[in-house]
């Protein structure tokens, strides 16, 4: 009876060691796909081609599969890490520059009442405090500003970076992160910093953030190379024209308030990309763009939404855009979603071309990229997105 009374103990003793250390390991992912059909998209060749056909994948969502996990360590601390990587539907190739996990790619700890600690490559206090506020939390990126130029689908994420996430206090929350160069001797090239705030109380949610990335001092034929911890967002022909830039400067605020099944908001962004004498271009370019959405929540399965942006270049050259967009889904379950995109895109006045000649303003709906070769664009997605 005594044998038996010693391992009973020493098995409630293992047993409260777990216990105090439990560890939780989660698989997770979202697969979005769809057939678009876009009216003005370039040609390989250069020239125009009224229409395009393609299997298009990551439409709402970015198209994903991920591990993250926690280990406690007592005394509300916890270890914790996430591993996402982002991939096409249509043909299985990873995504972000074919990195392994090029979404997300973080280790650190957590603390209840002091906050989280996170290091590795990951996004900024932008894409963390204001996206969740804007349209893109709903229907994805098509309804983001013209060629994402203010990062608002989230086309960048740093590299090398630390990042501060504080618990929320009375429906506040503050985040920091910085990203290092890693450049000897030179501490500002290359670095990368952001901050923000976030503030939710009921129906009512507000955001603010800033961002700063320095293109790094890397030059070919004396016009700069981008090479900073952050990644770029000159992707299409909205902006590609200012890659040279020395740095990327973005501050964007954004709101949105729901009453009964009525969601309704608005954000605002200034974004400038810098000039030095590594640059291509004269002035600094200066993007304002504003935006609205209106969701209607017409069942619990089916939903609306419309948004509108308009963009404004200033600097060197002068371009306007105005964007509209409409969006529905409709949930066959709570973990796949049916979908339908549509949006249309004008475009007028001049940018720089990626030659870094003056050129006639060409449109190119949000995130989508893809470029129209002329002032006009539209576009229509129908798909399908599951999560597991």
């Amino acid at each position: 009876m005594k044998q038996k009374t010693l391992v009973i103990a020493s098995l409630a003793t293992l047993a409260a060691s777990g216990a105090s250390a439990q560890s939780s390991v989660t698989l997770y992912g979202i697969l979005d796909s769809g057939v678009a059909y876009v009216h003005n998209a370039q040609g390989s060749n250069g020239q125009n081609q009224s229409t395009l056909f393609k299997f298009s994948s990551g439409n709402t969502f970015g198209s994903r599969w991920g591990i993250k996990g926690t280990e406690d360590l007592g005394g509300g601390l916890a270890a914790v890490f996430q591993l996402e990587n982002g991939f096409n539907v249509g043909n299985g190739t990873m995504g972000q520059g074919s990195r392994e996990f090029g979404r997300k790619s973080v280790v650190g700890l957590s603390s209840k009442t002091l906050g989280a600690v996170t290091i590795g490559r990951q996004y900024d206090p932008v894409v963390d405090l204001v996206q969740t506020y804007t349209e893109d939390a709903y229907y994805g990126g098509t309804f983001a500003s013209p060629g994402d130029l203010d990062n608002y689908d989230n086309s960048l994420r740093v590299n090398n970076s630390v990042k501060y996430v504080s618990p929320i206090f009375a429906g506040l929350q503050v985040e920091a992160l910085y990203g290092l160069g890693g450049v000897a001797g030179s501490t500002g090239n290359g670095q990368t910093y952001s901050f923000g705030a976030a503030y939710a109380n009921g129906p009512l949610g507000l955001a603010a953030a800033f961002f700063h990335a320095n293109g790094g001092s890397t030059a070919t034929n004396g016009v700069r190379t981008w090479t900073s911890s952050s990644d770029t967002l000159f992707n299409t022909v909205i902006n590609q024209g200012f890659s040279s830039a020395k740095s990327i400067q973005i501050v964007r605020v954004g709101g949105q308030y729901v009453f009964g099944p009525v969601t309704a908001g608005a954000a605002y962004s200034n974004t400038q990309y810098a000039r030095d004498a590594l640059s291509a271009f004269s002035e600094t370019a200066k993007f304002n763009s504003g935006s609205v959405f209106l969701n209607y929540q017409l069942t619990p399965a089916l939903r609306f939404g419309g948004g509108y942006n308009y963009t404004k270049l200033s600097g060197q050259t002068s371009a306007k855009y105005n964007q509209f967009n409409l969006g529905s889904d409709y949930a066959l379950s709570k973990r796949t979603t049916l979908y339908v995109l549509a949006a249309y895109q004008k475009a007028s006045g001049t940018t720089l071309g990626s030659d870094g000649q003056v050129v006639q303003a060409e449109a190119s709906i949000g995130s989508y990229g893809v470029n129209s070769g002329t002032n006009s664009q539209a576009l229509a997605i129908v798909g399908i997105r599951h999560k597991f």
